[in-house]
């Protein structure tokens, strides 16, 4: 797909991260861009950045995605491309015992089906309506796109560490209904794709201890650094640019494979 000014894309989790990268960079290129993030101050910082519009947005919610959706497609018109990076983590052994006095707890269901909620749930419910939204428009050109779809998951659905049972099965779900989703739309034009990020330099560790920066970073066989957020837009752009690139789920991680902690 070529992106230029009669391009409209929409970035979930955009006021930030992996996501703010994502949308500079697609507006560098002459995109129409609109963030989705429960971030405000920061969403309309970076709109403002880059002439595009900030969606207050909360992807669990039917009725706010519904409204963030219309007010995005009203302002700049129905998207084309749509990045999913809204997410979050938490890190709960599913049993565990106390150091303290012995006691023993399990995961906590509510935060187990609180993280699923956000990133597999949220996830496919903004590619759903997205993708009902790229229907009512015409391929770009004959045989070709209709629109692009890119989702975030993590390292972790492949190998999780200790905690993160919840977290791996929510980007494990991401990677999982990568090529179903592709199949289903494979008839209408639209491409799906899916990014493993490995450990990445976003705000999540931003507050990190240097010693614990250092740590990771020497983790990553190499280069040995935290991931930059515009390496991953880079490859975003590659996905969406690339018509062939199609039911994929590739990781970005400097071959980092996770140890169990």
């Amino acid at each position: 797909m070529e992106i230029n000014e009669n391009i409209t894309a929409v970035v979930t989790g955009g006021a930030s991260g992996l996501g703010a990268a994502t949308a500079r960079l697609l507006a560098s290129k002459g995109a129409k861009v609109a963030l989705f993030d429960l971030q405000a101050e920061k969403g309309n910082a970076v709109a403002e950045e880059i002439g595009g519009i900030f969606c207050e947005t909360n992807v669990t919610s039917d009725e706010s995605v519904d409204a963030a959706f219309a007010k995005s497609r009203e302002a700049l018109g129905q998207e084309r491309i749509l990045v999913n990076c809204a997410g979050t983590g938490n890190a709960i052994k599913t049993a565990s015992r106390s150091k303290e006095d012995g006691s023993i707890k399990h995961f906590p269901l509510e935060a187990f089906d609180w993280l699923i909620q956000i990133n597999l749930v949220g996830t496919f419910r903004c590619i759903a309506k997205s993708a009902a939204g790229m229907l009512t428009l015409d391929p770009l050109t004959e045989g070709g796109d209709r629109g692009a779809i890119v989702n975030t998951a993590s390292v972790a659905a492949e190998d999780g560490q200790i905690g993160q049972a919840a977290y791996s099965a929510s980007k494990g779900g991401v990677v999982g209904m990568t090529l179903p989703i592709a199949r289903d739309l494979m008839r209408e034009n639209i491409r799906v794709n899916t990014i493993l990020p490995g450990i990445f330099d976003t705000p999540l560790l931003a507050g990190a201890p240097q010693p614990v920066r250092d740590a990771l970073s020497a983790s990553v066989p190499f280069p040995k650094r935290l991931g930059m957020p515009d390496e991953y837009a880079h490859l975003a752009l590659t996905m969406i640019e690339n018509g062939y690139f199609n039911g994929e789920d590739v990781r970005l991680d400097g071959a980092i494979r996770m140890a169990p902690r």
